[in-house]
């Protein structure tokens, strides 16, 4: 059985619902970014692109995790993600 989708990635599909953009896209732009800390990088995307706080927190927040492993953010599910989606 696979293990349930935690958070940040819970909030993936409400987050490509609402604003109608894959996680890729999310993840593609905060990647092209120059910001680099977590508070500066949710900020830009509340003021830029409308994401509100905690969509953009969990974003980011996975950016940073998949950053910080070695590797460029990747949504739950892609192969080089390293994690299952649901």
């Amino acid at each position: 059985m696979p293990e349930p989708v935690q958070r940040p990635a819970y909030y993936f599909p409400s987050i490509e619902k609402k604003y109608g953009q894959p996680i890729s896209y999310w993840l593609d732009l905060i990647s092209s970014s120059p910001l680099t800390k977590h508070k500066e990088l949710v900020d830009w995307l509340k003021a830029g692109y409308g994401i509100g706080h905690g969509h953009a927190t969990a974003l980011v927040g996975y950016a940073l995790a998949q950053r910080a492993a070695g590797g460029a953010p990747q949504p739950p599910g892609h192969p080089s993600s390293g994690k299952e989606s649901s």
